[in-house]
């Protein structure tokens, strides 16, 4: 009959033997792994990596052979299962699937059964009990580590699958507020192209009237014409939105004088401005060489400047560029300023609640000149062009939210950064940073 005392003794000198051949046993592990054909990635990671919490299991293991009590046994259960679990989330992290996984617990349970069964063989006075004890705690040792492991890869592929669904979310929210945004772009253009149309039909059933003296037909033929003169302009910038939207659009990229193409602009938009009461001033080098696509950066500054001009009412708009960034980061910087009202935002991020603002400010502004305008060609007996009126549309076109717009998709497709400085009151400012070098 075994002694009960004797078999825990055994138990232990088995435990301190486990111990002194850790890592012949690890290496008998990382051997028989490597010789799995099924198995591949452990070929790609280090053997610490490999042998990861391995030792730290082995040790809860050891510890559950020399428990003395009820006690230090199930501290050393838990503790398994604990670096067990983890041993899981690290072969998770290093690229393992879980059948992966599942075979080199496998191997590890032959190769520390090998080592008892050798142990046993060199040592015919060991009791059978001890035997039977060193063999089931080594099964539960591997079905712990098994399950531990799998309940881990299980909690991992769950979270993943959670945060994916999170992400696809948050995606189909950004897709659904672009489309949204796309189709108030497209609204808010309709509604500029309904507006001038509407100026263009006004206009022309006055001037059918045969009864209107030649000085009242002259004023009429000024709003056709300027309304005409507004819808093809609309028109245009439409068609260049959705060339950018659609990715049609592509930089052509030369050296150019940037300061004399600007100068030169500023230049022929002065008269506007004069006309408004308002001044135009520029400032920079003269030249200043850089890198890029004049057409298109003439398109961003005359975006800003037209819609400058038309949200200014007193003051006027400043124009100036600079060279800009540091020795290894050549750029240029384009700078419009206004004193105009401003929009009514706290912050110049980001850009798409401007780009609604001005749309919104701009629908406000064109309809009070729509109401004038269709005043004056019904009920006024001897219909004169309103100052207010014509300075609203005298040669500037209306819809700064597609304006703004295509300067923001053009900066885009330059490599460009644009940044605002707004202040109900207080006017806005536009700076675009350009590289000076494309490589």
């Amino acid at each position: 009959m075994s002694d009960p005392a004797t078999s825990i003794q055994q138990l232990k000198a088995l435990a301190a033997h486990l111990r002194d051949r850790r890592d012949a046993m690890l290496s008998a592990w990382r051997r028989a792994v490597d010789l799995d054909p099924a198995l591949t990635t452990s070929s790609t990671i280090t053997r610490n990596q490999f042998i990861d919490h391995i030792p730290a299991v082995l040790d809860a293991f050891e510890s559950r052979l020399c428990a003395d009590n009820a006690a230090e046994t199930a501290h050393a259960l838990a503790d398994e299962k604990a670096q067990a679990a983890e041993h899981g989330l690290h072969r998770w992290q290093q690229g393992y699937n879980l059948p992966e996984t599942m075979c080199e617990w496998g191997h590890l349970h032959l190769c520390l059964l090998h080592e008892l069964e050798t142990y046993g063989a060199s040592h015919p006075e060991i009791e059978s009990s001890a035997q039977v004890t060193a063999r089931r705690e080594l099964v539960r040792l591997c079905s712990n580590g098994v399950c531990a492991s799998a309940a881990r890869y299980t909690h991992l592929q769950q979270a993943e699958a959670a945060s994916r669904v999170r992400d696809l979310e948050v995606a189909l929210a950004q897709l659904q507020a672009l489309e949204h945004e796309r189709a108030e772009t497209w609204r808010e253009a309709a509604h500029d192209l309904r507006g001038s149309a509407h100026v263009i039909v006004n206009a022309s059933a006055a001037l059918e009237r045969n009864a209107n003296p030649d000085p009242k037909r002259a004023q009429f033929s000024e709003i056709l014409r300027i309304g005409v003169a507004s819808l093809n302009h609309l028109l245009t910038d439409l068609m260049d939105h959705a060339r950018l939207e659609a990715g049609d659009e592509r930089r052509k990229v030369i050296d150019f004088d940037a300061g004399a193409m600007l100068q030169e602009f500023c230049d022929s938009v002065r008269p506007v401005a004069t006309e408004r009461g308002l001044f135009l001033k520029t400032e920079g080098p003269l030249p200043l060489q850089v890198e890029g696509d004049p057409v298109k950066i003439q398109r961003i500054v005359q975006n800003l400047v037209l819609n400058a001009l038309k949200a200014t009412q007193r003051g006027g708009i400043r124009v100036t560029w600079e060279e800009s960034g540091s020795e290894h980061r050549q750029q240029w910087m384009l700078c419009v300023q206004d004193t105009g009202p401003g929009f009514k935002a706290q912050s110049a991020t980001p850009i798409e609640r401007v780009l609604k603002q001005a749309t919104v400010e701009a629908h406000a502004v064109e309809e009070r000149g729509q109401r004038e305008g269709q005043s004056s060609v019904h009920t006024d007996p001897a219909p004169t062009l309103a100052s207010q009126s014509a300075h609203l549309v005298r040669e500037l076109p209306s819809g700064e939210g597609i304006g703004l717009s295509i300067v923001k998709r053009l900066c885009e497709l330059m490599d460009a950064s644009l940044e605002l400085e707004t202040a109900a009151g207080e006017g806005t400012t536009f700076r675009v940073i350009f590289p000076r070098r494309y490589g």
